[in-house]
């Protein structure tokens, strides 16, 4: 079937057993612009797994544009080689078109549908806003019960909130958030992925991707030298913070997870002393998870704005604001937790992750799960016969 638009697709969608209609919204149909003069052009085959996945494909569907965006790492290398990029009248910038489709398939694809639109609001004064309000709410919660200031504790934190109280806060709220985020993902997946891709998924494939997600191999800029930032000098900074975040947060998690088999299974109760695994975990991960984020946003505040979409700002350094604040309110509530200020600072500490926890489903925390999602895909594809593909949704 012909269809008079050239942004109008008919897909078919063989596991439903119906036709759908693609409508391309002026962010993807600027992304298949830009990848049918690169597919004619290929400099840039070498620099990522972006182009090698374009050059599979003879056009470019609402699935395959998706798809493609999510395995851009916005690392600016390919844009400073184009010999098309502005001001030439191709104006050719795959990084910043990419990132604008990045943030429509987040909204496309949320769970509740209609909470997809909180991604284009969550910035950086909501963020900051959601975790005063909350730590002042605990804040004064304590203030009225008397037990702000009720002098050292030795560190329990369970005299403050108990145990039951805050393993239920917090576990509903973060249940929901993964929840969300997973539910999102596997839309996406569903949809950029074919039903025989899906039945295909080899131990191969899942531990390439997972090497290319735990190593963040396309922050090398394809070439081992790094990312472009604020100017086309290259740099290894954006890849190593991203490192010192991701692993910071990971051994944060990993401490609460340890002292949560602590309590449950060997009964042991908190507080426990500074050389306990929980707390060497959270000492180390708190320490990656504060000079990783600094390092961020001091990369955010002096990129170059043709390096991918300067209207995501806001919700990049908000999410990154989140991740410092946790790293300062926690390392600082382990500090002074055997203080008479130890119940002001967790109340501060616990309103701040609660935030986090409450806007992790619809902020730049979701990029991690559709990428990873886009680099199995590209895995599966290129142990495939490598057939032309006129495009899938």
């Amino acid at each position: 079937m012909q269809l008079s638009d050239p942004h109008i697709r008919e897909d078919s969608d063989c596991a439903e057993g119906y036709n759908l209609i693609s409508v391309l919204n002026l962010d993807e149909a600027e992304v298949e612009r830009q990848l049918n003069i690169c597919n004619a052009c290929r400099y840039c085959e070498g620099f990522c797994a972006v182009f090698p996945a374009m050059t599979q494909r003879l056009e470019f569907k609402k699935a395959d544009i998706h798809y493609l965006a999510n395995l851009c790492h916005n690392c600016g290398a390919c844009l400073h080689a184009c010999q098309y990029a502005a001001p030439h009248e191709f104006a050719v910038n795959v990084p910043q078109a990419m990132a604008k489709v990045r943030l429509d398939t987040y909204t496309e694809y949320a769970w509740p549908a209609r909470f997809g639109a909180l991604y284009k609001h969550n910035g950086l004064t909501l963020a900051l806003a959601s975790a005063a309000g909350l730590a002042l709410f605990l804040v004064l919660t304590l203030l009225a019960r008397g037990t702000l200031f009720p002098g050292p504790l030795a560190g329990d934190f369970y005299a403050i909130f108990p145990h039951n109280t805050l393993a239920l806060m917090f576990g509903g709220v973060f249940g929901f958030a993964v929840l969300a985020l997973l539910i999102g993902v596997t839309r996406f997946w569903r949809r950029i992925s074919p039903a025989e891709t899906q039945a295909i998924v080899s131990g191969a494939a899942v531990a390439e991707a997972s090497g290319a997600v735990l190593k963040l191999k396309y922050l090398d800029g394809g070439h081992g030298l790094g990312c472009n930032n604020a100017s086309d000098r290259f740099t290894l900074w954006r890849r190593r913070f991203h490192h010192l975040t991701f692993y910071g947060f990971m051994l944060c998690f990993a401490a609460t997870s340890v002292a949560t088999l602590y309590h449950y299974l060997l009964g042991l109760e908190a507080p426990y002393p500074v050389l306990s695994l929980p707390v060497m975990l959270g000492i180390v991960g708190g320490i990656g998870l504060f000079i990783g984020p600094v390092g961020l946003l001091v990369l955010n505040y002096r990129r170059d704005p043709a390096h991918g979409d300067a209207a995501q700002r806001p919700m990049d350094r908000g999410f990154i604001f989140l991740l410092l604040l946790i790293s300062l309110t926690g390392l600082a509530l382990l500090a002074w937790r055997d203080t008479g200020a130890m119940a002001l600072l967790l109340a501060i500490h616990l309103g701040v992750v609660m935030a986090f926890f409450l806007t992790m489903p619809y902020s730049k925390f979701a990029h991690g799960f559709f990428r990873s999602a886009a680099l199995l895909k590209y895995s599966i594809e290129k142990r495939q016969p490598n057939d032309l593909k006129l495009g899938s949704d």
